[in-house]
């Protein structure tokens, strides 16, 4: 390894074939009516959806929690993808799975669709990644109180 990519590995910073890169993603999006349907099965099959969709396009999954009525996902993703596109894959491929594997949550959404329409994504450079990672590990201790 050369100096480069081990001072390039220190500061967080990830390169492709065409890019050199730091670039991280707080997302959030919540189900549709706000329905509390994060929990048990549903909760754990998510977060491996989540994992398994990160790498199949690439992206770096740095901090994930799911709670009961909204989650945070904070993620690395090349300058090619844009933040707003990878919110909707996560969307779209996580309601297709959970509807299929969990058809009980067609009911408790009155039939419609998993995920709200909107999102909210921030974007953090290197000192705020940490304070950012930080805040999501500590909301795993915190539970909604609707």
């Amino acid at each position: 390894s050369t100096l480069w990519e081990t001072t390039c590995m220190e500061l967080g910073i990830t390169r492709t074939r065409n890019a050199v890169y730091q670039t991280a993603y707080h997302a959030v999006w919540i189900p549709k009516y706000r329905r509390k349907v994060r929990v048990g099965g549903v909760a754990e099959r998510l977060r491996g959806i989540l994992h398994e969709s990160c790498q199949a396009k690439g992206l770096e999954g740095l901090a994930l929690e799911i709670q009961a009525d909204h989650g945070h996902l904070f993620v690395s993703a090349p300058p090619a993808s844009a933040p707003s596109l990878a919110i909707q894959w996560f969307k779209g491929i996580s309601a297709r799975t959970l509807f299929a594997e969990f058809p009980a949550l067609r009911t408790t959404l009155r039939k419609g669709p998993l995920w709200a329409p909107s999102f909210h994504v921030g974007t953090a450079g290197n000192v705020a990644a940490a304070t950012i990672q930080r805040y999501i590990e500590r909301t795993a201790h915190i539970r909604a109180r609707r």
